[in-house]
């Protein structure tokens, strides 16, 4: 493939993952406690440096590098605004910890509090998934009772008190989303300390997701990948008629 070529090729492959990304961000403006993602990039080495066949600063067409390489994408975990619902069932975490929940043998986290008591009286996220108190079973509530939620993550009623799980990983980077809005941990997470618990009842956490930013975004990276599109027709057709004009010489 002609170098020119390969490297609008690869521009718009990066281009293509960062729309992808931005696309899926919009989507979830509204879903709550949504974590927006971003997707990296970074310069890519010439075919024959990155084989140690040349080095940098050689002074070479290597030199121009290998155009763009997507790494993939990280998630962003800045804090959103809280809204309020005034739903007994609706909680919103202080910090950066998660709730726990189960789904089928494995165990996730979610920032996502929207939960509600299903027809066996098992508190569950929206996707049916069981919220997990601290003691690692699931949190089931008499409907008939009265019962409250109370700010330090608990559900009280007739003299019982469930602890909804909540942990905080060592580091956000040990998350992977799983689907849902749900985060696999890479590793062992940490449960809060009693005087750590803070949970907002009746609040929802929004998402992290600005519209107008990533309209912008969205604009901006449209424009990029039709650009190497651009090129990659340019310099086809510059290769087709180089080709034919051979073709007329011999």
């Amino acid at each position: 493939m002609p170098y020119g070529l390969y490297l609008s090729a690869e521009g718009a492959h990066a281009q293509s993952v960062r729309l992808e990304t931005l696309a899926n961000n919009l989507a979830n403006a509204d879903t709550v406690a949504f974590k927006r993602d971003q997707a990296l990039f970074q310069a890519r080495l010439a075919e024959a440096t990155a084989r140690g066949m040349d080095q940098p600063g050689s002074g070479s067409i290597n030199d121009l590098g290998g155009g763009v390489e997507v790494l993939g994408t990280i998630t962003d975990y800045s804090p959103a605004a809280l809204k309020r619902t005034g739903g007994n069932t609706d909680f919103a975490i202080n910090g950066d910890s998660f709730f726990v929940v189960q789904r089928g043998r494995k165990q996730l986290l979610t920032r996502a509090g929207n939960f509600s008591i299903d027809a066996n009286g098992k508190l569950v996220t929206a996707e049916g998934d069981t919220v997990m108190s601290d003691l690692g079973e699931p949190i089931v509530i008499d409907p008939t009772i009265p019962w409250r939620a109370t700010p330090d993550g608990a559900l009280a009623q007739a003299g019982d008190v469930f602890y909804m799980a909540m942990v905080r990983p060592r580091s956000l980077g040990d998350l992977a989303k799983a689907g849902d809005n749900l985060y696999a941990p890479l590793a062992p997470t940490k449960p809060l300390d009693p005087m750590e618990r803070q949970v907002n009842v009746g609040f929802l956490e929004a998402s992290n997701v600005s519209p107008t930013g990533e309209m912008v975004e969205l604009i901006e990276t449209t424009r990029a990948f039709e650009a190497n599109v651009a090129l990659i027709r340019n310099q086809d057709e510059l290769l087709n008629n180089l080709i034919s004009e051979v073709l007329k010489e011999t």
